[in-house]
């Protein structure tokens, strides 16, 4: 936001460092930014403000959004209280019936290379997850062209450590992570609903701890219908993409890599075939704490302000 051309930062709120220099919580933003971190008093935000991103815990979002929207600001919401549209859905993955179901129908799944002409009008957009966005990136032209067989989808991801937030646990310490790679939520990670959602397809979703500090590689396998090509996938996928500034796919045959994408809005992609051209194989990148997270909040403010889509982006 800081090189946004169209866009001055307000207000930065936050409970646990309210009173504080911003820089002074985030070094890189020393002598570049001169805010102080409030506590949030949406009234008070809300007088100078088009656009609110939330990133607060899940039910507590759902509160903030609401008073925001009743004083006419638009709302780009981090957590994940608007991203399913099934409400026993949600109670089932988040433990609680949603503290505000009759917005849940209101609210479009930001995810631009999907709903871009719905987040154009949006009131309130929900920012994808980060395992969500980049699954669904890497099946998407698959899935919207009716090739996979349904029950075939079996998702391997992998995510760097900064995808648990900076909470202070145990396992996220650097002598756990380093030089360790585990699986974790197996069958049970709150993305998955997400991806299934969006693709209208039945998934086996496994994510991974990387001992790296940011970015998500995914590896998604799916039978097809009917036997392809490496060089018949590559034309699907590079004929669905066309256009989109942040999703790029590689050429036959190569593969994409995390230190591409990392500290951008990016996604990149490479498809192969297996199985005597049965299976597709797709593996995509993007950066969680950029496409999966702040970067795709700018973008979807880009586009729900009228701005272009990829002004203060990389």
């Amino acid at each position: 936001l800081l090189r946004h051309p169209g866009i001055r930062v307000t207000h930065a709120t936050s409970e646990t460092f309210a009173g504080k220099d911003l820089s002074s919580v985030h070094p890189d933003l020393l002598g570049r930014c001169g805010l102080v971190a409030e506590k949030l008093n949406v009234r008070a935000v809300a007088r100078d403000t088009d656009a609110a991103f939330l990133c607060l815990p899940h039910g507590r979002s759902a509160d903030t959004a609401k008073r925001f929207l009743d004083l006419g600001v638009r709302v780009i919401d981090l957590s994940a209280d608007f991203r399913l549209k099934s409400l026993p859905g949600y109670r089932k993955w988040y433990g609680f019936a949603h503290p505000h179901p009759r917005l849940v129908p209101e609210a479009v799944y930001g995810l631009p290379e999907i709903h871009r002409r719905k987040i154009a009008g949006a009131r309130l957009v929900a920012n994808p997850g980060c395992y969500a966005t980049a699954s669904i990136l890497a099946l998407l032209p698959l899935a919207k062209s009716g090739r996979i067989k349904p029950g075939s989808v079996v998702i391997d991801a992998k995510s760097g450590v900064s995808g648990a937030g900076r909470k202070v646990e145990a396992r996220y310490l650097f002598c756990e992570t380093n030089e360790n790679f585990l699986a974790y939520a197996v069958g049970r990670h709150r993305h998955a609903p997400e991806i299934e959602q969006e693709l209208g397809a039945q998934v086996t979703f496994v994510p991974h701890l990387l001992p790296v500090n940011r970015g998500i590689l995914v590896t998604a396998y799916a039978d097809l219908k009917s036997p392809d090509s490496d060089a018949g996938l590559s034309e699907l996928y590079r004929d669905f993409y066309r256009g989109e500034a942040f999703v790029k796919v590689l050429s036959p045959g190569a593969f994409p890599e995390l230190r591409a994408v990392q500290n951008s809005n990016f996604c990149h992609i490479g498809v192969a075939t297996a199985a005597r051209g049965r299976r597709a194989v797709v593996v995509g990148v993007i950066d969680n704490l950029g496409k999966g997270a702040s970067g795709q909040a700018v973008q979807n403010m880009n586009i729900l302000l009228g701005m272009d889509e990829k002004s203060g982006l990389a």
